[in-house]
């Protein structure tokens, strides 16, 4: 099986190579290789490699600037996805795609699922939910993972600007209403290999292709999810300035920002979970072990 990648220096990019290089011939591009934004360059790199799949965790991810950058977000949140649909739909080829809780408002009691209706709060939400759409309607088949508050041991994010916070400051004021589910990148990869491998037993036929909710077990907030970090670099000998009871809770209001976040960000599980047998790990077993590569490269 040939395997177009994109976004190969990104969280989600890094672990695939390592989860799909098992699975066939991987060939892995960044944006110097295949710029987004270029329809034409999209269109000739998928005729050139010419995959059986397309796997596409390449994202505007700068969700307050895509409030400025709309034309940038846009054009690779939302145009390309259906872009490498309609070129794989040309191949007979099919495509994996990665999309965000940012799709959805925050403003519904429990977690949501698959059939909830979207309504993106942010230019980086209404992006990625009309890169959902053009993927379903491109013709090509494909598997949509929508995730949350992504993690990685490489690449930036929360976990890794906290720690670099707590080696200067001795006190920290983070949202803590705003929930979630912290979810790493070696999980996505991971799920998505499995599931490449059950399509390839199953055939397309008996391939229950579509849109599926993919987060780690679990919830929590930004403010106890900084505690935990925290907490698990200390108990690795990790010399911080701060303590977890040094993290102060504080509600959104007091921290604005360009985009608005979705107060709650649950995503469930169980038609994933249901369909192709699988048990996801909880959130603080893939935080630990992400913690551990950190603090043994820092």
């Amino acid at each position: 099986m040939r395997i177009l990648l994109t976004g190969k220096h990104g969280q989600v990019g890094f672990e695939l190579q390592r989860a799909l290089a098992p699975l066939g011939e991987v060939h892995a591009v960044d944006y110097s290789e295949c710029d987004l934004v270029d329809a034409s360059a999209i269109a000739a790199l998928v005729r050139s490699v010419k995959p059986d799949l397309i796997v596409n965790p390449a994202a505007y991810t700068a969700v307050d600037k895509a409030e400025s950058e709309t034309d940038l977000a846009h054009a690779v949140n939302a145009v390309a996805p259906g872009l490498f649909g309609e070129e794989a739909a040309k191949l007979g080829a099919w495509v994996v795609h990665y999309s965000t809780d940012y799709v959805f408002d925050g403003t519904k009691a429990g977690a949501y699922t698959e059939d909830d209706l979207t309504n993106p709060q942010s230019m980086y939400g209404r992006t990625k939910r009309d890169g959902e759409i053009a993927l379903q309607e491109s013709g090509a088949r494909h598997l949509i993972f929508r995730t949350s508050w992504v993690v990685g041991a490489h690449g930036n994010n929360f976990a890794k600007t906290i720690l670099r916070l707590a080696l200067e400051r001795e006190s920290l004021n983070v949202v803590a209403d705003q929930y979630g589910v912290p979810t790493s990148a070696a999980l996505l990869a991971d799920v998505t290999a499995q599931l490449i491998r059950q399509r390839q037993h199953a055939g397309d036929k008996n391939f229950p292709f579509g849109l599926y909710h993919l987060v780690a077990g679990g919830e929590t907030n930004w403010c106890d999810y900084a505690r935990f970090v925290v907490s698990e670099a200390l108990a690795a000998g990790k010399p911080l300035k701060l303590s977890p009871d040094a993290i102060r809770p504080i509600p959104t209001s007091e921290y604005p920002t360009a985009a608005k976040r979705p107060s709650n960000s649950r995503l469930d599980t169980s038609k994933l979970r249901r369909t192709f047998g699988l048990e996801l790990p909880n959130w603080q077993s893939g935080v630990q072990h992400i913690l551990q590569q950190i603090l043994v490269a820092s």
